[in-house]
C-alpha cells in the first residue's frame, strides 16, 4: 500500500462507512439515519466528510433522490469486501476459541425455497451462536452475489462457469413436465415432439430451470413455443393450473401440487406427463469462491449439507 492510499485510509471512519454503507444500500439520508439511530445531519455530515477523504463525490441528487455515483458504486463494493473480510476474522477468532459462532451468508435460488430451510433448520439449532443471513433470488441475483464476494455459500443448480467456485452436489433436482390436470396427455407416454404445439409457459431468461430445459431442447432439436415467462414456479404453477399451457419445472416444485385422480381437487390442480427425455437428471450443489476462503462457519454448514445427502 503506498503511502498515500495509507493516508486517505487513515482519514476514514469506521463510523463514515457505516453511514454509507446504509445510505448506499438504501438510497435514503433520512432511512440510513433511522437504522443508525442517528441524526439525519448526522449521517450527512459523515458522507460529507468522507467525500472528502476519498476525494471524489460518492453520491449524486436527482429531484429528492439520491444516486451512487462510480465512485460511490467503487466503494460500496469495497466497503462489503471490507466487512466480509471482517466477518471472516470474527469467524476465524472463534475458531481459535473452540466456537462457532458469527453470521452465515447464504444466497439460494428460488426454486431451493422448497428444501433450504429444512437444511438451515438443524443447522441452527446445533449452533446457536450462528446469525443467519438468507437470500432467495433468482439466479442472476444469485451469481451477482457470489460475484461481489460477500456471501459466503450459494446453492444453485447451474453455477456460473466465469468464476472460480467450488462446488458440493448434494441432493437430486429432476426436471418434469407438467400440464394441468386432466391434460389429454396425462398417464400417456409421448414424445418431445409432439408437444410442439403446445403453448409453453417457461420461468424468467436466466433461471437456471429455463437454462437446464433450454440446454435439452436444443440437443434434442426441439423448439416450443413460448408464450409467456413468469418469473416465479408458484406463477407458473397457478398459470398451468388455470389451463394458460405447460412448463418445465422442478419436480420438488410441483409435490404438493400433484392431482391424485383424473380431476383436479383443491390444490392438485398438475399432472406430471410422461414425456422421453424426461425428467432431466440435475442436481443441487452448495458452491462458494475459490479465492475467498471460506469461513469456520461456513465450513461447518458444509459439512452439515454432506452428512444430509
Amino acid at each position: 500500500m503506498t503511502d498515500k492510499a495509507l493516508r486517505a485510509l487513515q482519514r476514514v471512519t469506521p463510523q463514515q462507512l457505516r453511514a454509507f454503507e446504509a445510505a448506499a444500500r438504501l438510497l435514503s439520508i433520512t432511512r440510513a439515519a433511522h437504522e443508525l439511530h442517528v441524526t439525519q445531519p448526522t449521517v450527512s455530515v459523515q458522507l460529507r466528510d468522507l467525500a472528502q477523504a476519498v476525494g471524489m463525490p460518492l453520491f449524486e441528487t436527482t429531484g429528492r433522490q439520491i444516486r451512487l455515483t462510480q465512485s460511490g458504486e467503487a466503494l460500496q463494493q469495497t466497503a462489503a469486501e471490507l466487512l466480509a473480510c471482517w466477518q471472516r476474522f470474527e469467524s476465524r477468532m472463534a475458531e481459535i476459541h473452540g466456537l462457532v459462532r458469527g453470521r452465515l451468508r447464504i444466497a439460494a435460488v428460488t426454486t431451493a425455497e422448497y428444501f433450504v430451510p429444512e437444511l438451515i433448520g438443524p443447522f441452527s439449532a446445533a449452533h446457536p451462536g450462528v446469525e443467519i443471513e438468507l437470500a432467495i433470488e433468482n439466479r442472476n441475483s444469485v451469481v451477482e452475489r457470489l460475484r461481489g464476494g460477500v456471501y459466503d455459500l450459494a446453492v444453485m443448480m447451474l453455477p456460473p462457469d466465469d468464476l472460480p467456485l467450488w462446488r458440493v452436489p448434494f441432493r437430486q433436482n429432476p426436471l418434469v413436465v407438467v400440464a394441468p390436470a386432466g391434460h389429454p396427455l396425462a398417464g400417456k407416454r409421448t414424445r418431445l415432439a409432439s408437444l410442439a404445439k403446445q403453448r409453453w409457459l417457461m420461468r424468467e431468461p436466466g433461471s437456471g430451470t429455463r437454462m437446464a430445459a433450454e440446454q435439452h431442447f436444443s440437443k434434442v432439436g426441439f423448439a416450443p413455443q413460448v408464450v409467456m415467462s413468469l418469473g416465479s414456479n408458484e406463477a407458473i404453477k397457478h398459470a398451468v393450473a388455470a389451463g394458460l399451457g405447460i412448463s418445465v419445472l422442478s419436480a420438488l416444485a410441483v409435490q404438493s401440487s400433484l392431482a391424485a385422480g383424473p380431476a383436479p381437487t383443491g390444490n392438485s390442480a398438475l399432472a406430471v406427463l410422461d414425456v422421453a427425455g424426461f425428467p432431466l437428471r440435475r442436481s443441487w450443489s452448495v458452491v462458494w469462491r475459490k479465492d475467498l476462503p471460506p469461513s469456520a462457519v461456513a465450513r461447518r454448514f458444509v459439512e452439515h449439507v454432506q452428512l444430509q445427502a
